[in-house]
């Protein structure tokens, strides 16, 4: 590949173009000329390519609806094969991860997730915040706040929130957008900037250089993430914004969601090109089954999956892939870091938090004995169940980055072998498919990314899965267990019984505020029309409330 194209030789900065009359409180803080000149370097120099990339993820998907299969890339067997090369080690603050919380950048969560115990916290400028500009901006207000240690929170009700001490707190790790995503608010040479552009930048921008005085770094989690030539991309800006910024190169560190099919069978590719900033890779789930759904949607019933909850990480195809993430990360001097627990407890309900619990516990149990070094929970409360499976293995080691599976040989054909599945589509896991997809969505619209629904913290990724099921399950005509089988009409019927029960449960001034319309014509277009939309937010950032 080339190397990136050089910037032009205008020097104007980046342009913000929020409506008239519309300022985020403080913006002016993160929208310094320096930050902006510096986010119109970074989309002169990238964005190109990053509009390369993406049209390489539509040629790859239409190979794969030719040949309804995917195989490890035979022009990269060469890097798979060399047992030489590592990434590099990891800082002090990322070497042990045992327990991860996500979580959005709004000024509590920012305290609360510091505060929780937790190594690490995934401050989420992604799947679980809706990007409105006060969220884009206010996120990055916050994050420089907490590093200098002037943040608080006062709740309606009058609580009080402060941060703890300064060796308590959690090590900060960023996710910025997906390569997809655009930011309308800011432009450069009249081109809309990419979100992940925006998100990094201003971060890396503001924050670099103070995350080094505190005696960490810029540390960033990478979603959505195809190939390895998209991994390449993210290296070469972080290479420039080191070099631009002056700080050291190998400063920053990158963590891979493997969360979708494709980059699955690219792990070792990943890793190599990001090994001088690679710290790890995570193992996802709803986003990695909504990338199986996307990408195998021709494929005919032997791609068909059952209701969500029903694809545990027990599935074969699901151990194949979180056993190979283990084992390449290890093989690589990699974290190995496993998926969520969503679990919201309640406060109302103790035997629902028991059983809960269990198999929360069971959960971490299960990834610990596989080699994961650390693995995430959504929720405060969950950081101490899931500490206690890992310590029961670690110890007081940081990692287990020497067990290195060499028991683990997975093929091509495992990590798609959805027809090994013995569940099936039910009716319960269409209507809760509708329940959770309209209500997910009608928050994301109002600007909240992070949702507890049915006792789960659901995020974007939930609305993905929701209506790519829907959307699979019409289109193989899929029988449910009641008999009935999966059309529009039995669809367009679930719906409409849910946003009633929706609105005679809520009332009529409360679904009037709300965007419930909105929600349900998005669920029902993006679930139904013939031409499946690669990312639901896509339609989504067109209406969403700003």
């Amino acid at each position: 590949m080339s190397a990136p194209t050089p910037p032009p030789a205008a020097s104007s900065a980046a342009v913000v173009t929020t409506a008239a009359g519309h300022h985020v409180p403080r913006e002016e803080e993160v929208l310094t000329p320096g930050a902006l000149d510096f986010l119109a370097e970074l989309h002169r120099r990238f964005a190109p390519r990053r509009a390369e990339l993406l049209a390489l993820r539509a040629e790859r998907r239409a190979e794969i609806a030719r040949t309804a299969t995917l195989d490890f890339r035979p022009e990269t067997a060469r890097i798979r094969a060399d047992d030489s090369w590592r990434v590099a080690p990891a800082p002090a603050a990322l070497d042990d991860r045992r327990v991860e919380i996500t979580g959005p950048t709004d000024r509590k969560m920012t305290i609360n997730a510091l505060n929780s115990g937790a190594r690490i916290w995934l401050a989420d400028f992604e799947d679980a915040s809706a990007p409105t500009w006060e969220n884009v901006i206010g996120g990055q207000i916050n994050l420089i706040d907490a590093y200098e240690r002037r943040i608080d929170f006062t709740s309606p009700e009058g609580k009080t929130y402060a941060l703890g001490p300064a060796e308590t707190l959690a090590t900060v790790v960023m996710r910025p957008r997906g390569w997809h995503l655009d930011e309308r608010h800011l432009t450069v040479d009249g081109e809309r900037m990419p979100g992940g552009l925006v998100d990094f930048g201003l971060y890396f921008f503001h924050n670099a250089q103070r995350l080094i005085d505190l005696g960490k770094g810029p540390y960033f989690y990478l979603p959505k993430t195809e190939s390895y030539l998209e991994a390449r991309l993210w290296n070469e800006v972080f290479v420039f914004a080191q070099d631009r910024l002056g700080i050291p190169q190998g400063t920053v560190r990158a963590t891979v969601l493997i969360e979708t099919i494709t980059a699955a069978y690219e792990m070792d590719e990943i890793l190599y090109e990001l090994r001088d900033h690679a710290s790890g890779l995570n193992a996802g789930r709803w986003d990695y089954l909504f990338s199986i759904v996307k990408n195998f949607r021709d494929g005919g019933a032997r791609f068909v999956l059952p209701d969500r909850n029903a694809v545990t990480m027990t599935a074969p195809f699901m151990r194949a892939y979180t056993e190979l993430l283990v084992r390449t990360c290890h093989r690589r001097g990699a974290h190995a870091v496993g998926g969520m627990a969503a679990f919201i407890p309640s406060r109302r309900d103790a035997e629902v938090n028991r059983v809960a619990f269990e198999k929360v516990k069971a959960d971490k149990d299960r990834e610990a004995a596989d080699g994961f070094d650390g693995s995430w929970v959504a929720h405060p409360d969950l950081v101490p169940i899931a500490q206690a499976s890992f310590d029961a293995v670690l110890g007081e080691r940081p990692h287990q980055k020497d067990r290195l599976r060499e028991d683990v040989h997975v093929t091509a054909a495992e990590l798609i072998d959805i027809a090994s599945l013995d569940a099936r589509p039910t009716y319960e896991g269409l209507r809760n498919a509708v329940q959770v997809g309209i209500r997910y969505i009608e928050a994301w619209l109002r600007g909240t990314g992070a949702v507890a629904i049915f006792n789960l913290m659901e995020d974007a990724a939930t609305a993905e899965i929701s209506r790519s099921q829907i959307w699979q399950w019409t289109n193989t005509g899929v029988v449910f267990d009641n008999g009935e089988k999966a059309t529009p009409e039995l669809v367009r019927r679930v719906a409409a019984d849910e946003i009633a029960a929706i609105r005679a449960e809520a009332g009529e001034d409360i679904y009037a505020a709300g965007k419930w319309t909105e929600a349900y014509d998005l669920l029902l277009q993006t679930a139904l029309d013939a031409e499946y939309v690669d990312f639901l937010t896509l339609p989504a950032y067109r209406q969403l409330a700003d």
